[in-house]
């Protein structure tokens, strides 16, 4: 049976993606489905030929060459909604719904708290909240996926040096308890249902050669509802994909999720 297969991928720029080989990415790994984040373009200003995956879908942010979102897909989704319903939350484009057969999938890029943690709070308290409550109502109609940059390292094994990144930004007590959070409400993070091995990331900073000797976070996530983590066949990390400073991360389902 053949599965479905998703990846989510911060682009940091789908132009700059563009340039660096995003077309024969797609080529080689062939998904049915790719999420992408921190697009920082609008459609229009974006040349890109995929007549292979006929349904694409932006969510740009208010401000130029900020944040924002695209899911461009093989298989054809019932419904599409940009952003959460808040308008707080969704001038920054960092959301996108795609309904299907047996799930919602959602692309996800979670404000980071900045250097300072200028942004604790509001990413804390009220966008974890408000997100949360958003998937949670969705399950009300059918199982989800959601997928993105989470801009946090749930656990000490999810990031290089968890000692010295206690207070930073992707790494404090806050941001973590909001993933115990969505935890509770049962929602599995599937690359640790498979892989309980350290060293497993998916963002390197550019500086000190980061990515060369693998000093990273874990900070890309495939989550799934509770109900549906048994038609979920394989969850990975592609490393060896540059072109960002994030990796692609991946996800291979049963079909009947997807296709009726």
């Amino acid at each position: 049976m053949k599965t479905i297969r998703l990846v989510s991928w911060n682009v940091n720029g789908i132009r700059a993606a563009i340039r660096k080989g995003f077309e024969d990415f797609l080529s080689s790994d062939d998904p049915d489905i790719i999420c992408l984040q921190e697009t920082k373009a609008r459609p229009e200003q974006v040349e890109l030929d995929l007549p292979d995956f006929p349904y694409q879908y932006w969510n740009s942010a208010e401000k130029k060459g900020y944040s924002g979102t695209a899911i461009f897909s093989r298989v054809k989704p019932l419904s599409v909604k940009n952003g959460l319903g808040i308008e707080e939350h969704d001038k920054e484009g960092r959301v996108i719904t795609l309904e299907f057969a047996g799930c919602f999938l959602v692309t996800v890029y979670t404000p980071n708290s900045q250097n300072e943690l200028r942004r604790l709070d509001y990413r804390t308290q009220s966008w974890d909240t408000d997100f949360l409550k958003y998937v949670r109502k969705l399950e009300k109609k059918k199982p989800v996926i959601f997928c993105g940059d989470l801009n946090v390292a749930h656990k000490p094994i999810d990031l290089a040096n968890p000692g010295p990144n206690k207070r930073n930004a992707g790494f404090t007590d806050e941001e973590r308890a909001g993933f115990d959070n969505m935890v509770s409400a049962g929602f599995h993070d599937t690359f640790r249902m498979f892989n309980q091995e350290p060293e497993q990331y998916t963002w390197w900073s550019f500086r000190a050669r980061a990515r060369e000797r693998n000093i990273g976070w874990r900070i890309d996530y495939f989550c799934v509802s509770d109900g549906i983590k048994d038609k979920v066949k394989s969850a990975g990390i592609l490393p060896e994909v540059h072109g960002s400073d994030h990796c692609p991360v991946t996800l291979e389902v049963r079909p009947g999720l997807f296709k009726g």
